[in-house]
């Protein structure tokens, strides 16, 4: 079974400070890991950041295919 890459928010992490860590070189990488995790998405509403619980999986790479 593969299981895709993800991680929890450290202590006083937001998804800028994920971004940066996880995705170093990645352009727009905040937006992508928000494409990736809709949960997340969805409670940023429109144009507010995105606040992190402590229990957030933040999955840091795209769905995997359908086997």
């Amino acid at each position: 079974m593969t299981t895709r890459r993800f991680t929890t928010p450290q202590p006083d992490d937001d998804l800028a400070a994920i971004a940066a860590r996880e995705l170093p070189d990645t352009d727009d990488a905040e937006q992508q890991l928000l494409s990736w995790n809709l949960h997340l998405a969805a409670r940023a509403g429109l144009g507010r950041s995105v606040g992190l619980l402590p229990s957030d999986v933040v999955f840091t790479e795209p769905p995997l295919p359908a086997s």
